[in-house]
């Protein structure tokens, strides 16, 4: 091949931003020729095969058209550890770390076993992410979407949480058995309100609306989830969800009329308002 088709001269004519253009073409010279990202570099007069020039061709067309980069390598890194996902699944964002280390700080103060319960789990972050930092934790993780289970059970297996983490499938609480009750429930539900102008636009155009929105006022799905604690959260037990920057004030709100103590919001790297938590 010629040197118009060389690592170097194909990142220097990529109409997409160099970070994006640099995750797409490692990807590709990984699955083509097993090399590492850093060889984008120490090895950028390596000219690419017709085949996997096809690869890179098809990848950059697609980001050009706005599809997710993490839909396009099939994989999101997430607080420690690596996930796969695919469109049946919201993308694992930084800010719902937070949520993450808000559990794990509670899951600290308990001495032996700790159940979680992660409420609309989608790829596993959440829930995995979790297990995977904290030994004592027994997660049960429930979706209402077959799709996203599968993919997050797949995640479970490459991780080998697979023993630790119990998949469900049903609607928020009504995946469950009885009165199962938890040290700690957390969930990052749809929170985007209909009509909301952010849906049509960046990757979330590309992800499942059903795992963005609730087709109501971004409230009603936590609605269900903090009033459905009452029957699922042990007392003392903590409870943790995710929201959208402007909805701090009803959630806490929310949560006192529940009757729980300890109402705190917690702001992400942004300074956003992004996580309430309370205790029973």
């Amino acid at each position: 091949m010629s040197a118009e088709y060389s690592i170097r001269a194909l990142l220097g004519s990529s109409l997409l931003p160099a970070n994006e253009a640099r995750i797409l073409l490692a990807d590709v010279i990984n699955k083509h020729y097993q090399l590492p990202r850093s060889a984008l570099l120490s090895q950028d007069d390596l000219a690419l095969s017709p085949i996997a020039l096809s690869d890179w061709k098809t990848l950059e067309s697609k980001r050009l058209a706005g599809e997710p980069i993490a839909y396009l390598i099939g994989k999101k890194g997430f607080h420690e550890i690596e996930l796969t996902v695919a469109p049946g699944v919201l993308i694992p964002r930084p800010e719902t770390e937070l949520l993450v280390d808000l559990a794990l700080d509670a899951i600290k103060q308990v001495a032996g076993t700790v159940t979680v319960l992660d409420l609309g789990t989608g790829s596993g972050a959440i829930a995995l992410a979790i297990a995977h930092s904290a030994n004592n934790a027994v997660v049960t993780a429930t979706d209402q979407s077959i799709a996203a289970l599968q993919i997050a059970q797949q995640n479970a297996r490459n991780l080998k949480l697979d023993k630790r983490v119990n998949f469900k499938q049903g609607s928020w609480y009504q995946a469950l058995e009885g009165n199962d009750q938890f040290d700690v429930i957390v969930s990052n539900p749809p929170y985007i309100a209909k009509g909301d102008i952010h849906l049509g636009q960046g990757d979330l155009r590309f992800e499942p609306q059903s795992a963005l929105t609730d087709e109501l006022d971004g409230l009603s799905s936590l609605k269900v989830i903090i009033f459905g604690t009452n029957a699922h959260l042990k007392p003392e037990g903590l409870i943790a969800v995710e929201h959208g920057f402007d909805q701090g004030d009803a959630v806490m709100g929310m949560m006192a009329e529940a009757g729980f103590r300890d109402i705190q919001n917690h702001t992400d790297l942004a300074g956003h308002p992004r996580v309430s938590t309370a205790r029973k």
